[in-house]
């Protein structure tokens, strides 16, 4: 487990940067992905830099950089730079202010090496015990209505690392459209006079239609069983504890599968293998009754399916739930490839029809949030491309969410102590279950 770091941060005043030259003032609406319920929150994300492989002027420091290079991107993602609020039925909409995002310069009396020593087997992973250092949370910036959208936090440490720590309110884009303007204000940091990818808004293209027809019942969206499952145990009893699956792990948990008779592609993804397998360990730890139906939604990123039109550049929310539900008894009876089977299936059924239902499910029930109840909710982040943004200092040591919760884990591209290429899988848990869960990972890997 992570052990406690002691180190002062001096924090600069917080600062708004805005576009660097004139942008259109205009409302802009967000689409009726955006719009969902569950997207009204602010989601921290982090990257560790070593400051190595420099190749920006030595005399450059990494806040002045950054900021300036905010500033330029912010010119093509103005949006960004503006303000949500809401207009009939709390709809949604961006005006385009050109406030700008929140900006902290901040100095630690810390090392990259000390940061390690105090990982996790020496390895940059979830949780950061010393989060709400390296993100300090502004008064006044955590609304998310009339707030500003992006917050971020340059600290500088003693050996000439970084750490850039941010929080985005996550009504504006997904993890890739951060990605992408993450990705944009390296580029110009790096020196290029502006991104290579020009940014989309075309939130139109994910509109309901008028009616609403949905035609899929829409699992994900259930309603609160009759009998609701018993409360999490207290706060302070809840674990975070990252897994890291090397290939070989991959592999050796894709021998269980062998055994199912009904995969949809016996060659399984690594997604597919790790989500299917977890969702089975951590039904098995938590102890829930045979007959309790549990269920794990999945996110799926549409962009791809070429009946939706959506353009290279789009940066807004193009990701819907979709859930595989059963009961505890068949999911833990059956086998590791019985719950890939369950996870294909899911995944298979997103289409463009599908997206259009989900988008005509959302405005005809009033936005409702996924299905709660004995939920594990995993989101694929490994193809965002966080692990590469490059500032001028080189790839990040880590970079991806910065955080957790009970229910929600995310796979994330890292390297693991081979210096292989790696999944790491953040998963929370009260402290019982999480030893249980650790112990099936533990069999899962021996089997194979």
């Amino acid at each position: 487990m992570p052990t406690a770091l002691n180190f002062a941060v001096y924090w600069r005043k917080p600062v708004l940067v805005g576009p660097a030259k004139p942008t259109p003032r205009e409302t802009k609406r967000l689409s009726d992905i955006d719009d969902q319920e569950v997207l009204r929150a602010h989601v921290p994300f982090i990257f560790f830099y070593r400051g190595e492989g420099m190749h920006v002027a030595n005399d450059r420091k990494p806040a002045g950089v950054i900021h300036h290079a905010i500033s330029e991107a912010l010119v093509p993602y103005y949006p960004l730079a503006g303000r949500l609020r809401e207009v009939e039925d709390r709809k949604l909409v961006v005006d385009c202010t050109g406030e700008g995002v929140l900006f902290v310069e901040a100095d630690a009396d810390l090392r990259m090496v000390e940061l390690e020593a105090a990982a996790d087997n020496g390895l940059m992973r979830a949780p950061f015990p010393c989060l709400d250092q390296l993100l300090f949370d502004v008064q006044g910036s955590s609304g998310v209505l009339n707030s500003p959208l992006l917050l971020i936090q340059v600290t500088r440490l003693l050996c000439g690392g970084f750490v850039l720590a941010l929080r985005l309110n996550h009504a504006i884009c997904d993890a890739i459209g951060l990605a992408q303007f993450t990705s944009a204000v390296a580029e110009v940091a790096r020196g290029l006079p502006t991104p290579t990818l020009t940014p989309v808004w075309s939130r139109e293209l994910l509109e309901a239609r008028s009616p609403p027809k949905p035609s899929f019942p829409h699992r994900e969206f259930d309603a609160m069983p009759m009998i609701p499952p018993p409360p999490p145990p207290p706060g302070e009893n809840m674990v975070t504890r990252t897994f890291t699956f090397s290939p070989t792990d991959v592999t050796a948990i894709k021998n269980n599968c062998l055994p199912a008779a009904h995969l949809h592609d016996t060659a399984a993804t690594s997604f597919e293998t790790l989500t299917a397998a977890l969702w089975r360990a951590r039904t098995a730890a938590l102890e829930f009754r045979p007959d309790e139906e549990v269920r794990l939604t999945i996110i799926v990123n549409f962009r791809t399916l070429p009946d939706l039109s959506l353009p290279a550049g789009y940066y807004g929310n193009a990701c819907v739930p979709v859930a595989a539900v059963t009961t505890a008894g068949e999911l833990i009876s059956g086998s590791v490839g019985d719950a890939v089977a369950l996870v294909q299936e899911a995944k298979a059924a997103v289409t463009a029809e599908f997206v259009r239902s989900t988008l005509d499910h959302l405005v005809l029930h009033a936005r409702p949030c996924v299905a709660l109840g004995n939920l594990f909710l995993v989101s694929d982040n490994r193809h965002a491309g966080f692990d590469r943004v490059d500032f001028g200092w080189g790839r990040p040591v880590y970079g991806g969410p910065a955080d957790a919760m009970f229910g929600v884990s995310f796979l994330v591209a890292v390297r693991n102590g081979c210096g292989e290429d790696a999944v790491a899988v953040p998963v929370v848990l009260p402290g019982p279950a999480m030893d249980r869960f650790a112990s099936e990972v533990e069999m899962l890997l021996l089997k194979g």
